[in-house]
């Protein structure tokens, strides 16, 4: 641990001798101290706007507010941890309905295909573009993440903005992605309502 009191940050090295990863003093969590040289630090990651690993919820061990430690807060949160995921279900209805009467109406199984397949491939570029956001390497375009959303990858990319914590606090990057979600609403819907007109 580097840290800098005059300037309210410093640099953790992590364990396994990787990079050196920048902490804020604002995201240290009960500290009943500030960090020393020396100081072993436990912390999750996030990235920010510019592509820069940070550390977040993080705290010095042996040096945490006791009532804390009563609370259950001293091991930080870990991604491991299962949750139903009812936003997503509830995102996917409407796309699956439509894609499942395209598909009947064309009597072809590819649409069936192709939007599981682009979710899949969408969220593994998320996956690919944090990991080389972490090795400060040269990064996907966003155009190409927003293309594959567009080419009905939108859900994978939600599932992982919400489980990778990647490209999910950037305004601008939100403003296109729920663009592109709201389109594929608006085209479902638009698909829909003309099938169920033409039956009538």
């Amino acid at each position: 641990m580097k840290w800098k009191d005059d300037r309210g940050f410093g640099f953790i090295q992590p364990i396994d001798g990787g990079k050196e990863v920048f902490l804020h003093i604002s995201e240290l969590k009960d500290a009943t101290r500030r960090p020393q040289k020396n100081d072993t630090i436990y912390y999750q990651c996030t990235v920010d706007s510019g592509g820069k690993v940070r550390a977040c919820n993080a705290f010095i061990l042996g040096a945490r507010n006791k009532k804390a430690s009563l609370n259950g807060n001293t091991k930080p949160r870990t991604a491991n941890t299962f949750k139903f995921p009812i936003i997503e279900v509830l995102l996917s209805i409407l796309p699956l309905f439509g894609v499942v009467h395209f598909a009947w109406t064309i009597r072809n199984p590819l649409p069936l295909i192709f939007y599981p397949v682009m979710s899949v491939l969408t969220y593994a570029l998320y996956a690919d573009d944090k990991s080389r956001a972490k090795r400060q390497t040269w990064r996907t375009s966003e155009q190409t993440l927003h293309l594959c959303e567009l080419a009905g990858g939108w859900l994978g990319g939600f599932i992982a903005q919400r489980t990778l914590r990647h490209k999910s606090k950037k305004q601008s990057y939100q403003l296109v992605f729920w663009a592109i979600v709201t389109t594929h609403y608006i085209a479902w819907l638009f698909w829909l309502f003309q099938g169920i007109t033409l039956l009538s």
